[in-house]
């Protein structure tokens, strides 16, 4: 029981790092990556699909990512998607395709992300957090339910801390590479 509950704690926390790292990823910081584009979704013949399932999206060069659509018809409506999702980003239709130019960061704008993704740390850390209290609290139950002793809970308890302690360390690592991503020129 008590393996059982330290590999679901290990889980949860590390699906929570996940997620830390999910939204940094959507964080723009003027370099391209085709990730910036995962979310935008288009009209394809009245369903909403992604990007990625109607065209060929790739990084021409460290400012510019390419969008090759398989159906040259799609233009307009991928044109007009990549405006609506909000992004900041102005596509470029030519006759190969779409040019989305990335354009450099102010150092306002730098410091506002920054902020940004200390905001969503912040959040990793305390989902992490819960989810140690948590484990703390099925393992007290359990200990009463399973008839095991008080120094295994406790020694439970503790590999939870140091379980807590790698992935609020990892989030951690998270936040000093993408803060030296934006802040660099």
């Amino acid at each position: 029981m008590i393996k059982e509950i330290i590999k679901q704690t290990d889980d949860k926390m590390h699906k929570a790092v996940e997620v830390v790292r999910q939204e940094f990823i959507k964080i723009r910081t003027g370099k391209a990556t085709t990730a910036l584009l995962d979310g935008v979704k288009i009209d394809y013949y009245g369903q909403h699909s992604p990007l990625t399932q109607v065209a060929n999206v790739s990084v021409k060069d460290i400012h510019t990512i390419s969008v090759q659509p398989w159906d040259k018809t799609m233009l307009q409506p991928i044109e007009k998607a990549i405006i609506a999702a909000n992004l900041g980003l102005n596509p470029i239709v030519d006759a190969n395709g779409i040019r989305v130019p990335i354009p450099p960061l102010n150092e306002e704008r730098r410091k506002e992300l920054v902020k940004l993704i200390k905001k969503f740390a912040e959040e990793g850390r305390i989902a992490v957090r819960n989810i140690r209290r948590d484990a703390i609290e099925h393992l007290k139950k359990s200990e009463k339910d399973e008839h095991f002793s008080e120094d295994e809970r406790k020694r439970a308890e503790q590999d939870v801390q140091k379980m807590t302690d790698k992935f609020i360390k990892d989030i951690d690592g998270l936040i000093v590479v993408k803060e030296k991503e934006i802040m660099e020129v």
